[in-house]
């Protein structure tokens, strides 16, 4: 595949998920390791901080970039290694939108024996939650399948939630699609367990100087094509989840509190500064 290839399916959407998109950024870069290719990539997806991290990482060196590809595949792995552990037996564990950090969790908890059903909701407007239930039905996990209106009603007989992330920010708020905050706050309610699972190369260094992470909204014809006159759609895609909802953040780097999860992705990576 070729650089100009990998940019379409970025920015297409064909390729999902914020490692996969750093993943194929970094391979794109390989393939042109120019700083007009760095800024093409960014502007693909410049809610990425994942994606800037992984460049920035492997300007520093063209050695790094076997390094960047090795740390997002491995990250994941040990990321859904750990939370695999937290599903207990006989449990619902709850999930919005589509991650593959959660989908191997899942997955991975069902290799070891665990016996678990999955709760997910549609995730409007593109549907991703059937990209989940339909991945996890592959792998014979039971799901029950949701709209996104009936997310509390999810929730609320669920015992663990799982959800991913796009950005953690640096006053510890976690981005991520819209409804994740809506799913934390219900969890919270309930008072059941709310995980997100992440690799800590999202964290967003930009939020550190006093730069807001964009929330990104798409165009209101995927939400409606022709509404009538006089009707305004705001398709927002992302939303901030107010950290006191949050159980912890689960990473390669353990199950850490925001506010921790912070301190130890800036001991670990100076460079990201």
């Amino acid at each position: 595949m070729n650089f100009n290839q990998i940019c379409k399916d970025i920015k297409s959407l064909k390729i999902q998920g914020a490692e996969n998109v750093a993943i194929a950024a970094v391979k794109a870069y390989s393939l042109n390791p120019t700083k007009e290719a760095v800024k093409k990539l960014i502007s693909l997806r410049p809610t990425e901080p994942a994606l800037r991290n992984a460049l920035k990482f492997v300007q520093l060196n063209k050695k790094n970039i076997n390094l960047a590809l090795a740390h997002l595949t491995q990250s994941r792995k040990i990321a859904t290694e750990i939370a695999s552990r937290l599903i207990k037996n006989n449990s619902i564990v709850y999930t919005h939108c589509h991650s593959s950090t959660v989908n191997m969790a899942l997955i991975e908890a069902k290799k070891n024996g665990k016996h678990f059903e999955v709760y997910c909701t549609e995730t409007r407007p593109f549907m991703q939650g059937r990209m989940t239930a339909s991945d996890l039905s592959k792998a014979k996990i039971p799901v029950t399948f949701f709209v996104d209106s009936a997310m509390r009603l999810a929730i609320k007989e669920a015992d663990i939630c799982f959800i991913g992330a796009d950005a953690v920010t640096n006053d510890l708020k976690v981005i991520n699609k819209i409804g994740s905050e809506l799913a934390a706050d219900s969890a919270s309610h309930f008072e059941i367990p709310f995980y997100v699972l992440t690799d800590s190369w999202k964290f967003d260094p930009k939020t550190i100087f006093g730069f807001e992470e964009e929330i990104e909204k798409r165009s209101y014809k995927e939400v409606w094509e022709n509404p009538p006159k006089g009707v305004k759609i705001d398709n927002y895609v992302f939303e901030k989840i107010n950290p006191n909802a949050i159980t912890a953040i689960v990473s390669e780097l353990g199950i850490l509190s925001p506010q921790n999860f912070m301190i130890k992705v800036l001991e670990k990576y100076p460079w990201m500064i």
